[in-house]
């Protein structure tokens, strides 16, 4: 494992990884540690932060173009973009269950599977992870 083509990449694909890599292990210490308490809710904003800066700073990637300087990773980071503020609010209404639903496909869909994508021959992660 080597960060030197994380480090040869373009400032907006280091901060994006970055952010995703921080956002993998905050979320699965969220997924394990106990509800409702202010650490959870600190940890939580944390968490939203570093997911609408993945989503974000990924509009800014086109290194995979499907329809002009867009795929459709773009429009998962657009659903982010809405699904994160929805999650947050849903937590600030009391509403737990929508919460805890909604926080949990965004860490598996958002992060875990687009995050194996990255891990494909010839890209960036793919030489940072394997060489």
């Amino acid at each position: 494992m080597s960060l030197e083509p994380l480090y040869d990449a373009p400032l907006v694909i280091r901060v994006h990884a970055i952010a995703a890599m921080a956002a993998i292990l905050l979320g699965a210490i969220q997924l394990f540690r106990t509800k409702g308490t202010a650490s959870h809710r600190l940890f939580g904003y944390s968490w939203a932060i570093l997911m609408l800066v993945v989503a974000g700073s990924s509009l800014w990637i086109h290194e995979w173009r499907l329809l002009g300087p867009w795929s459709p990773i773009h429009l998962l980071s657009m659903l982010v973009l809405v699904a994160v503020p929805i999650g947050v609010w849903n937590a600030h209404q009391h509403r737990v269950d929508k919460h805890r639903a909604g926080m949990i496909k965004l860490y598996g869909l958002a992060l875990i599977l687009t995050g194996l994508f990255t891990l494909l021959p010839g890209r960036i992660m793919h030489s940072v992870v394997f060489g």
